[in-house]
């Protein structure tokens, strides 16, 4: 049976659509090329073999290799699906979208998923519990969902992320994550943001943290009642993972006012479709 292949190739472009938000310079090539604009062209062919396999292998200790490669599947089923119906390639689009359905169906974290969601319905707590342990067994963050809100000092802080595949490449281990935050100021004083702090890990289990001045080039004077939006993006070797972190900010009624923290609850990046799906 035929299906197709894609190949993705990144080449300057004048705009892009996320501005990434990472403070220090990352130490990979492909992140650094991340920090100026992109372009990305898509070639769609036919084959009959079963694809390359990724270049980018996880560390030889790492236990969820297995759930890499389900994860790694599923991504690559979905940009073939989006490339498919791209080029109008119906007949085939049809055939990965029932190939991406009885995955979805097999893979065991959606499959945990649903079984625990339906035991707390049913008031199965035991079972609900067991469902829960094998998930954390399988995937560290397949309980943190892609969305978080947390207050702090007046200051509510939301997030919202989700998967970018016309920007990922997951045959190369690359995975392309782009987030909106919305910061509501519902105290009553005047805030300024000053920095901002992110503590990065993949499904590896490696963490990253990131400083910087700002959010994308500005640090904004979020005023009583009022709020700041902006959109930023994060790539990942793996696709899975999760951010969290904190801005810095200070009152600005008062001169020689002393700076606090305000926290950015945790968060999910992940491939896999989020039940909980909201928008903020």
């Amino acid at each position: 049976m035929q299906s197709l292949w894609l190949k993705l190739n990144t080449i300057p472009s004048t705009a892009a659509s996320f501005s990434l938000n990472s403070g220090k310079p990352r130490t990979t090539q492909w992140r650094r090329d991340l920090e100026r604009p992109l372009g990305i062209t898509i070639s769609c062919c036919s084959s009959t073999d079963s694809g390359n396999e990724s270049n980018t292998s996880p560390p030889s200790s790492y236990p969820n290799s297995s759930f890499l490669s389900r994860s790694q599947t599923y991504a690559l089923l979905k940009q073939q699906l989006a490339v498919a119906v791209r080029f109008e390639n119906y007949k085939e689009a049809a055939r990965i979208r029932d190939s991406l359905k009885r995955f979805e169906d097999d893979e065991p974290v959606l499959r945990l998923r649903r079984l625990m969601k339906k035991a707390v319905e049913e008031e199965r707590f035991q079972d609900a519990t067991k469902y829960k342990t094998e998930l954390m067994n399988l995937s560290p963050y397949a309980l943190l969902q892609c969305s978080s809100d947390a207050t702090t000092l007046g200051i509510r802080v939301q997030v919202r992320s989700v998967y970018v595949e016309g920007r990922s490449q997951p045959l190369k281990g690359q995975y392309f994550f782009a987030y909106r935050i919305r910061i509501t100021n519902t105290s009553d004083r005047p805030v300024q943001l000053l920095r901002r702090h992110w503590i990065i890990t993949d499904d590896w289990e490696k963490t990253e943290s990131f400083w910087g001045t700002g959010v994308i080039g500005e640090q904004p004077v979020i005023l009583p009642r009022t709020g700041f939006e902006y959109s930023s993006a994060c790539p990942l070797p793996t696709p899975n993972g999760r951010m969290e972190g904190d801005f810095e900010m200070k009152h600005i009624d008062m001169v020689g006012s002393p700076t606090f923290n305000i926290a950015i609850a945790p968060f999910s990046l992940t491939i896999l479709e989020d039940e909980n799906y909201t928008i903020i």
